[in-house]
């Protein structure tokens, strides 16, 4: 068993081989929470959920890191413009990004570090880059030297001399290029006290620094979204790698989710809010469509492409509901999943491939079921549910039967009441042979969006799709 993941770094698929035997350790770029999280936001955190639970499926002590930016340009202009302060405004938004997280089913991090609470290792890591000549002071803040660092842009593979200059009338660089480590204190602006002066710190410094207290000085993988190789994860190799750290091992970076050709964002005016989307659809569903293509994939988000998510979502529900009830009970995960499905999976993540094994199964398992054959399919129904809790899409998984909210409860059985009193008209309708009433039952209950069948243990409904 080999795991392969395409590096960005080398610009391939290279074999997965950990820095230590039987661990993996990740660091995930998490939210910058100037804002509530939109479709987008969450994608990234869904992949690195679905690569994190296969290591430890296939039996790796995962250490995953995912970081929390609370402070950066975006919150400060939010706390100007609402007159409220950068905490408030960060507090609300990470709350926000870990109900989001949490209701696609992504599993907690192993750390979710927030910036601002390592002003401390920042210093140290600016203090050792300063002594080794590759950062230096001016007028409060303290810049990297980028023309210091060979290999500076390997990553993003650029050559210097090409970058767009920003920032040239910013007096005390030394380069255009340079980037800054720590900004000096402005007007109204949070500050903290550090040896070269009260301000704050840069957007790429925060992550070195976390990454280098939580993972150490070498680490597996470092992963994000591709929006972020340039200059962000370039600017943080530098970094990292001029204070003396081997970093990271390999660089892991999910596509993004587009609007009519471009990516997701606020500022475009074309985000679709996570807390919006959990209204209108399952978010079961939602992780099943964010979660199902490549990572590496772009994303063309379209209500029909939800809708058809929805209902490949459905068969495979529709297929364990049928298992369970023919089998009087719950039916167990396999030990193992497919080994069709698991060859997929080390092949850099093939959710696609693999999930072509769940859809696969799932008919196997129906055929038997039409064939009468219990013990067939509670089999399929186990391996189906081993696949789906890889990719953290089992209905049967505490969190999804336990995620509805106390009111969606209500509405339930209020709905299922009223739906089982209609049936039973059905029913008594089919009793007496009048079957012309009983089928135009059935017809008005489908027209209402209700799939209605009939199994041994009697009539049930379910939503079919939108």
């Amino acid at each position: 068993m080999t795991i392969r993941l395409y590096d960005t770094s080398a610009r391939q698929i290279r074999d997965f081989s950990p820095l230590h035997e039987g661990c993996v350790s990740i660091y995930l770029c998490g939210a910058t929470v100037q804002a509530a999280p939109h479709i987008g936001h969450i994608r990234s955190g869904l992949n690195f959920d679905i690569m994190r639970r296969w290591f430890a499926y296939r039996g790796y002590d995962v250490t995953f890191v995912r970081n929390v930016t609370d402070i950066d340009d975006k919150i400060i202009k939010k706390s100007a413009e609402q007159d409220r302060p950068w905490w408030s405004i960060g507090y609300e938004n990470e709350r926000a990004f870990n109900s989001g997280y949490d209701a696609l089913g992504c599993l907690p991090p192993t750390y979710e570090p927030r910036a601002t609470g390592h002003i401390t290792e920042m210093v140290e890591m600016m203090r050792g880059l300063i002594e080794r000549g590759h950062a230096y002071e001016a007028d409060g803040s303290v810049y990297f030297d980028v023309r210091s660092w060979p290999g500076y842009l390997e990553l993003s593979n650029q050559d210097i001399d090409d970058l767009r200059q920003p920032d040239e009338g910013v007096a005390g660089k030394r380069d255009p290029r340079d980037f800054a480590m720590w900004k000096a204190v402005k007007p109204g602006e949070p500050a903290w006290e550090t040896p070269f002066g009260r301000g704050r710190p840069g957007w790429h410094l925060e992550c070195s620094a976390m990454a280098h207290k939580y993972l150490g000085r070498e680490f597996d993988i470092h992963g994000g979204g591709i929006d972020l190789i340039f200059p962000h994860h370039e600017n943080e190799i530098a970094q990292a790698k001029a204070f003396g750290d081997a970093f990271a091992r390999f660089w892991v970076h999910n596509g993004w989710v587009t609007m009519s050709g471009e990516k997701m964002s606020k500022s475009l005016g074309n985000s679709v809010l996570v807390s919006e989307m959990v209204k209108q659809w399952r978010p079961i569903v939602l992780r099943y469509y964010l979660g199902t293509p490549h990572y590496r994939s772009m994303i063309e988000y379209s209500e029909e492409a939800l809708r058809e998510a929805e209902s490949a979502f459905a068969r495979i529900e529709g297929f364990v509901q049928r298992v369970v009830e023919k089998a009087g009970g719950a039916v167990e995960p396999a030990a193992e999943v497919p080994p069709a499905f698991a060859d997929a999976m080390d092949d850099d993540m093939g959710v696609p491939q693999a999930l072509a094994i769940v859809h696969t199964t799932v008919r196997q398992g129906n055929s038997a079921l039409a064939a009468d054959d219990k013990e067939a399919a509670v089999q399929r129904l186990a391996e189906v549910r081993a696949m789906l809790g890889v990719l953290g899409l089992d209905p049967l998984d505490p969190h999804w039967a336990g995620g509805e909210s106390d009111r969606g409860e209500d509405l339930h059985g209020v709905v299922d009441t009223l739906v089982r009193m209609v049936l039973d008209q059905r029913e008594a309708a089919r009793g007496r042979k009048d079957w012309g009433t009983a089928d135009a039952i059935r017809d008005q209950l489908n027209q209402s969006g209700l799939v209605i069948e009939d199994s041994p243990a009697g009539p049930r409904w379910t939503l079919g799709p939108r």
